[in-house]
């Protein structure tokens, strides 16, 4: 058996089959994924896929090592993440047992050392570029020249290149793992590009966008350029199935798909515990093992995947991998909930990138997500979120220019991305439309937040103070701690939390080694 798995950074659950599942004012209405819709008509699609922590490193971390991102080491932040080689991976597992392992793009990330839990460059297949991760920059450019189909084609064939070169290195005999980690998703891309590369029209996005962001035209250009390049990546899975199909091993290898976390540069998506931060999608085919056409309710954390891959592959689950393989559920035959164990989801979130440079402290969060609700913990109230307001401290301040959008890391709410939603935000900010919309995004928060899903779909009303809802939140509260206890979180097992110092901690120069 072979393994695929197309990871995608910043993806989130932006997919066209999930429009069948959801109401008329789906998004996912508006896009056209075949590849990744094949994949899930002919296998498996997952409804409730969450990663383990909305930040890449440490969603990595904890994907590859099949436990939670806390138990990683310095895996568990992202600047200054450093991998321990002692702690077994998937892929390496893999490979010590006669698999062909190999990588393109994206792995894992800014941590030292590069792309080490995958064996490093050693592993890397990029013989034909890596242009493919400025999808629509590289398109656009090209496009004046030689047309926008012909410029889309030279991408194309970028992932066949890269994808041949793996092939053709692998021994005779030797089963394959690949990972194929496009970047295109991630921030930032060519600014109307969803419309000029993919005919997807802004405007069709009005009534569409969460109630937590302006539904006004930058925002829903922003969003539209972000699906163009959802298409790109599904364009480019087409192409690796469209080789295993022509090389005759489609039918042998176990395929799955999904990305590292929600939508960048967005209010409460990445860097956030909410739906929007940590919903992915997820489809999973291997014909003979899986049967086609299955809708999986169950709730599943991405960090599930390294067991499963072992197992699939007849090999032993090292101890340290806490996740639950979802073998079991894969090769039922039911629909809906299929594992009764499988009813939540436990997700978090410590040090992202920004705050470091100014040698802030992380933003520690845990949460549990139910399909009736969502229970997150801020540790540390008194910090920002998103970062702090550098600059923006007086609410009359005037940012730079929007034209500009450099909001990079240094500046105002610098855990978000630079984007021009962003950008939009800030500048109309003090706006009495706009003011809740922006404390929602960028303000501070409660120690304890919790959404009924069932009547706030979008998260917008913190019922954890409302008499009706404690035994709810009581219930959650014990369900989320004897989770983080049992898997021995830092976070509630350590007095002093390894988190709030050196090295996980603290400026800049105590990463640098």
């Amino acid at each position: 058996m072979n393994i695929l798995f197309a990871f995608a950074d910043d993806w989130g659950r932006y997919a066209s089959i999930y429009a069948e599942h959801e109401g008329p004012d789906s998004i996912n209405k508006l896009i056209s994924t075949p590849s990744f819709d094949r994949i899930a008509r002919e296998g498996a699609l997952f409804m409730n896929a969450s990663v383990p922590a909305p930040s890449c490193t440490p969603c990595r971390s904890s994907l590859l090592s099949g436990q939670y991102f806390w138990q990683t080491g310095l895996g568990a932040i992202l600047v200054g993440a450093v991998w321990d080689e002692t702690i077994p991976t998937y892929p390496l597992e893999l490979e010590k047992n006669g698999y062909h392992i190999g990588h393109t793009y994206k792995v894992w990330s800014p941590g030292k050392t590069a792309n080490a839990p995958y064996g490093g460059k050693r592993t890397a297949y990029v013989t034909g570029g890596a242009n493919f991760g400025k999808f629509s920059h590289h398109a656009t450019k090209r496009a004046q020249e030689i047309g926008i189909e012909a410029a889309k084609r030279e991408l194309l064939d970028e992932v066949r290149m890269n994808f041949d070169s793996f092939m053709e290195a692998r021994p005779e005999g030797k089963p394959f793992c690949y990972w194929w980690g496009p970047t295109n998703t991630h921030r930032s891309w060519e600014q109307g590009s969803g419309k000029a590369l993919w005919g997807l029209n802004p405007d069709d996005l009005m009534g569409r966008i969460p109630a937590f962001l302006p539904d006004v035209p930058e925002v829903r250009e922003d969003v539209c350029d972000y699906l163009g390049e959802c298409q790109a990546l599904d364009t480019g899975l087409g192409i690796i199935l469209q080789r295993l199909e022509e090389l005759g091993e489609l039918d042998e290898t176990l395929i799955v798909v999904s990305g590292d976390h929600g939508i960048p540069g967005m209010p409460r998506g990445k860097c956030n515990l909410y739906n929007l931060g940590c919903e992915v999608a997820l489809a999973m085919r291997w014909p003979g093992h899986i049967q086609p056409g299955r809708v999986i309710n169950d709730f599943v954390n991405l960090m599930d995947l390294a067991p499963t891959f072992l197992e699939a592959a007849g090999m032993p689950v090292p101890e340290s991998m806490t996740g639950r393989s979802l073998l079991p559920v894969l090769l039922s035959e039911r629909c809906g909930q299929v594992d009764p164990g499988r009813t939540f989801v436990v997700t978090g979130r410590e040090r992202h990138v920004p705050s470091a440079r100014k040698g802030e402290l992380p933003y520690p969060q845990r949460a549990i997500r139910t399909e009736e609700y969502l229970y997150i913990i801020n540790f540390e109230p008194d910090r920002w979120p998103m970062g702090a307001p550098r600059g923006l401290d007086n609410p009359n301040t005037v940012p730079p220019s929007y034209e500009d959008l450099q909001w990079k890391i240094g500046v105002a709410y610098a855990e978000m991305d630079a984007s021009p939603t962003k950008a939009w935000m800030i500048h109309h900010r003090n706006e009495e439309e706009i003011k809740p919309l922006f404390r929602l995004g960028f303000g501070k928060r409660p120690y304890e937040e919790l959404y009924d899903l069932r009547k706030d779909p979008f998260y917008m009303e913190n019922v954890a103070d409302r008499s009706e809802y404690s035994d709810i939140k009581k219930k959650l509260n014990v369900e989320l701690m004897e989770v983080l206890h049992k898997q021995q979180d830092p976070r509630v097992t350590e007095n002093p939390c390894r988190f709030e110092h050196a090295p996980y901690a603290g400026p800049l120069q105590a990463f640098q080694r």
